[in-house]
């Protein structure tokens, strides 16, 4: 007997924390908009405000603990990344480069030779 994945089903209370923190953030969007005669702190305020609100709001939900979880473990992860020297970086730039330019000339090629033998040998059709 298979095992079936098992759908746990989130309390109405995080639902409802969700909506208000989206109803917060957008809140904070619209009063930058509305506040467009102040000052630009003033606007920057209202859109931090709004915006720290929401996260403040999402943070005490469930879903909002579990994408903090994940984003602390993206960043984690991406700390682990071994980037490439910049001398190996041009290197495969320049192999990159190099395998098109000769990609490029052998389709081109090809095409060329296909024309010829289909136009002219086989159809007969003279340029």
């Amino acid at each position: 007997m298979a095992n079936q994945p098992v759908e746990t089903v989130g309390a109405s209370g995080d639902k409802i924390k969700i909506v208000l923190a989206i109803l917060a953030a957008i809140a904070g969007v619209v009063g930058f908009y509305f506040l467009s005669d102040k000052a630009t702190a003033v606007r920057a305020a209202a859109l931090v405000g709004g915006l720290l609100v929401a996260i403040a709001i999402a943070w005490t939900s469930a879903a909002g603990r579990d994408f903090l979880n994940f984003s602390k473990e993206a960043v984690r992860e991406t700390k682990k990344v071994v980037w490439p020297t910049r001398k190996e970086t041009l290197q495969m730039t320049a192999i990159v480069f190099g395998f098109v330019l000769v990609m490029a000339l052998f389709l081109w090629g090809t095409d060329k030779l296909l024309e010829v033998v289909l136009y002219d040998l086989i159809l007969g059709w003279k340029r």
